[in-house]
């Protein structure tokens, strides 16, 4: 492992933030491709891409199996990209490398996890050795990840050099400069060479100072830790005497800096340009190099636009074809490509930078109390009676801004759900295989977004219900043909947002549920709490997320441990969600998700029982009204009960829960307020309202944690406009305890 203290590194929060990403965009290519039964050249040359930068900055970061895993895969697709792909091969492959990218992500959540990755990789390497070594037909694997440099003449070899970026500008163009002919002698060779021939530590009579300026290409992400892999190797072959910016391993605004200035560094040595240029060209995502006069003073380092350099520009070398014109290149414009797309490579850089969420969850908690204090000053009662109309426009322009402000940090933190619906597709992939079941998976509302925070709370319940229609709902093929179905089935994951909340479901064209068996099955686990004739069919239904309860006779690898439907229930009611299911016995199921858009900021209603006041979520109120003696019955139980448009309702008074001795007790006298959870409706007591505002939801002591406080109908807490505490009411578990 590296000197530096990963537990603690910047670069490495940016490795892991790009390897994960890297390897979710390898897995919705393969899958998109082998849906296609076709692989593009298109899709191989964006797999090489991704291999070789995941396999240098690996290397980099000194996690030497992640990057000797990813060398040998970008090898084998640089045979692809060369030679095509036999459709003899075309399964093995996609089977392959899927599981290449599982040990890869097994490997990057292991580091993750603040331990070291594994060792263990000499099955997946053999496995790809002798699949290189079958398509070059039984000819030599390729192992070695640099050409050596040639002694007297360069043999007859054709390898993938490690060392060579993939192009920003034309993903087709060959990509590994050690691949040449009989007599012509490799990039990669003279850059060892010039390595072998200098040596930085000992002083040079002929040494001179070079002053660089590099710019990455525009899909470069992590460009400090690209920064400090072009200082390594530079250090190879003289002395890096100052880089600009400074402390590229430390300094958090590293990336920022070098992506809108480009980088700047200072090298002695003895060897000339042309073998300096050689070799920072083979750094990974290296765009364009240049030879400066002094790099920029000190002032130009923090400058937030890039760094005028065309008047002290001296022989300067843009990275270019070994065929192009010097006297072109020397009369381009500093900071300028060649080719003439005129800086093209870093379009739209600027206009996207990674935050830590961390910070986004600090201004979040700022927002949340310029929203109590704007309350506070709005709702002071030392202000009742006076008329200040100037006060009063400034307070109604605050608002408005605060409300703005509020939006816009709401929006900063919501993610598109795609990343998470996309997972899904692997799954369907991998059980099809083992179930033998032909299944299509269609996405819908992709582009809806949500909160940072839901979408983490919501991968695993989603992961559970596609195992669940895969496995229970989806018929084996005969069972499909007797039903006369379409012979492959179909999953639906659809999202969208309705009001403040977000609609995800999951459907499917399988058996259906059957009510009869699943009452059947909740008897004979005593799980019915009254009797079997009173459950309607939601009600039955919804036996299937208690826990322990499962419909499947025996334990496969799938299903049938009892624990999937109570998972997803458990976990989308902690983000403040409820599940419905649907279903028709031979048509299949719909499961919804109905979750709240955002969990920090509500819109609430204040209601008054006794002498305290709650805040219950707009979300959950579905009308409020004074009820009249002849809407009040009670059920056989001695239950109190509302008629609402002929509907009954049970009616639930909260000083009751709470223990209050000064609330209404005469239900004619309060307010009502019909609520809902999910499908479950009921009418809640209270004094009066006392109106509706937008509400900072507050986590409530830790040491209060241990009452279990949200089973008794208490969601969090909030800080009124007068300073007071007002506890938010959790209407779900309000309904529950009844």
């Amino acid at each position: 492992m590296s000197d530096y203290d990963f537990a603690n590194d910047s670069m490495l929060e940016m490795y892991l933030f790009e390897s994960t990403t890297l390897l979710d965009q390898l897995d919705e290519i393969l899958l998109q491709s082998e849906k296609a039964a076709n692989l593009s050249t298109e899709n191989v040359n964006e797999i090489f891409r991704i291999m070789h930068t995941i396999k240098g900055s690996s290397a980099m970061m000194e996690f030497d199996t992640i990057s000797l895993v990813s060398h040998k895969l970008e090898d084998l697709f640089y045979i692809i990209r060369d030679n095509g792909l036999d459709d003899a091969y075309f399964q093995e492959l996609f089977d392959l490398v899927l599981r290449v990218s599982d040990f890869l992500k097994e490997e990057v959540e292991t580091i993750q996890n603040g331990m070291k990755p594994s060792s263990d990789n000499e099955g997946l390497i053999s496995e790809i050795l002798d699949l290189i070594d079958r398509m070059n037909g039984n000819g030599p694997a390729v192992k070695d990840e640099i050409v050596p440099a040639p002694k007297a003449k360069a043999s007859k070899a054709k390898t993938a050099d490690a060392s060579v970026p993939s192009s920003s500008k034309d993903s087709t163009a060959p990509q590994a400069a050690s691949v040449q002919s009989e007599g012509n002698v490799t990039a990669s060779g003279s850059i060892q060479a010039a390595a072998e021939t200098s040596s930085p530590s000992v002083a040079s009579s002929n040494s001179k100072v070079y002053h660089l300026h590099v710019n990455f290409t525009a899909d470069c992400q992590m460009e400090n830790i690209r920064a400090f892999m072009l200082v390594n190797k530079l250090e190879t072959i003289g002395k890096v005497i100052a880089t600009i910016p400074e402390e590229l391993n430390t300094n958090k605004d590293a990336s920022s800096i070098i992506s809108q200035n480009g980088f700047y560094c200072s090298i002695e040595t003895s060897l000339p340009q042309e073998q300096i240029t050689a070799m920072t060209k083979g750094t990974l995502s290296v765009y364009t190099v240049e030879f400066i006069s002094a790099l920029p003073n000190a002032a130009a380092k923090v400058e937030a636009k890039s760094v005028s350099t065309s008047s002290a520009a001296v022989e300067a070398t843009p990275v270019a074809s070994s065929g192009s014109d010097p006297e072109a290149v020397k009369s381009a414009p500093s900071g300028t490509d060649p080719s003439g797309d005129n800086g093209k490579g870093k379009a739209g850089k600027q206009n996207l930078i990674n935050v830590d969420l961390n910070k986004l969850d600090t201004l979040m908690d700022l927002v949340g109390e310029i929203v109590i204090t704007e309350s506070m000053v709005s709702g002071s009662s030392d202000l009742a009676g006076l008329e200040l109309d100037n006060f009063n426009r400034a307070a109604r322009q605050l608002r408005k801004l605060t409300d703005e402000l509020q939006d816009i940090v709401m929006s900063i933190r919501m993610v598109p759900i795609a990343s998470t619906f996309q997972k899904m597709r692997r799954i369907v992939r991998d059980m099809g295989k083992k179930l033998d079941k032909d299944v299509d998976l269609v996405l819908m509302g992709e582009a809806t977004e949500v909160d940072k925070t839901i979408i983490d709370g919501i991968a695993d319940p989603l992961m559970h219900l596609v195992r669940n229609a895969m496995d229970h709902a989806i018929e084996d093929k005969d069972s499909r043909a007797a039903a006369k179905k379409d012979p492959v089935g179909r999953i639906i994951l659809s999202a969208q947002n309705i009001g403040g909340d977000i609609i995800i479901s999951v459907s499917d064209d399988g058996k259906g549920l059957d009510a009869e068996m699943i009452l059947e099955k909740a008897k004979a686990k005593n799980l019915l709490t009254k009797p079997e004739s009173d459950y309607t069919e939601k009600e039955i239904f919804n036996l299937l997320t208690m826990p322990g309860f499962s419909t499947k006779e025996a334990v496969t690898e799938f299903s049938g441990r009892g624990v999937g439907m109570d998972v997803v229930k458990k976990n989308i009611e902690k983000i403040g969600g409820t599940v419905t299911i649907e279903s028709v016995k031979g048509n299949g199921t719909n499961i919804f998700f109905k979750i709240p858009l955002t969990l920090a900021i509500i819109a609430s209603m204040e209601i008054k029982v006794g002498s305290n006041v709650y805040a219950i979520p707009i979300n959950n109120i579905r009308e409020s009204f004074k009820a009249t003696q002849k809407q009040l019955l009670t059920d056989p139980d001695g239950n109190e009960m509302i008629m609402i448009r002929g509907v009954c309702y049970p009616i639930i008074r909260l000083h009751k829960i709470f223990h209050l001795q000064d609330a209404q007790t005469n239900l004619t006298d309060g307010i009502l307020l019909l609520v809902d959870s999910g499908d479950r409706l009921a009418c809640i007591l209270a004094d009066e309202l006392l109106g509706k505002h937008q509400v900072v939801v507050k986590p409530l002591p830790v040491y209060l944690s241990r009452y279990a406080a949200k089973g008794v109908g208490i969601a969090g807490c909030t800080i009124l406009g007068d300073g007071s505490i007002s506890l938010i009411l959790d209407v779900q578990g309000i309904l529950n305890q009844y």
